[in-house]
């Protein structure tokens, strides 16, 4: 039997029989990852509609994601420039789909301690390097999980930022 691994975490697998998931669980289950998962894939796009998607590290505050990346990368870029992402968390059988605003901030805007925490957590600190990095702080708007086909249903957890479990 195998096992997905994600920095740090383990989950066992899920069998594809497995009854879905209640709204409260799927909810749960996203909180945790969203609390212990290290790497996002962030989705955005250009101001004429060119899609990118990358890995970044995140911290999870509980309310928001942040975030950080070279201010002239594709991403940084896009972010600043239309102020929404699209975030996926976890495999194709067990994802976590997160819409989101964002908020760009100077590498100097935060506190010591918020920055200390995101680069103890990460394993990487933007405000030590040459190349200028921006924090992007991420708001979730929706959120969407689900595993197999049997959970489509009610995979919507949160709309316009409110979860609905």
């Amino acid at each position: 039997m195998t096992s997905s691994h994600t920095q740090g975490t383990t989950t066992a697998p899920h069998p594809v029989s497995a009854a879905p998931r209640s709204g409260a669980r799927r909810r749960r289950d996203t909180e945790h990852r969203l609390a212990h998962d290290v790497d996002v894939w962030v989705a955005s796009a250009s101001a004429d509609g060119a899609p990118h998607l990358v890995p970044l590290s995140f911290d999870w505050d509980g309310g928001t994601l942040l975030a950080a990346t070279a201010a002239d990368s594709p991403t940084g870029r896009n972010l600043a420039a239309t102020g929404t992402v699209r975030l996926g968390l976890g495999d194709t059988r067990d994802v976590t789909v997160i819409d989101g605003r964002v908020e760009v901030l100077r590498i100097d805007a935060l506190t010591r301690g918020r920055g200390d925490r995101f680069a103890e957590r990460t394993g990487f600190d933007p405000r030590a390097l040459a190349a200028p990095y921006r924090w992007f702080r991420i708001t979730p708007r929706r959120v969407q999980a689900w595993r197999e086909v049997n959970e489509m249903a009610g995979r919507e957890l949160m709309r316009e930022g409110r979860w609905l479990v």
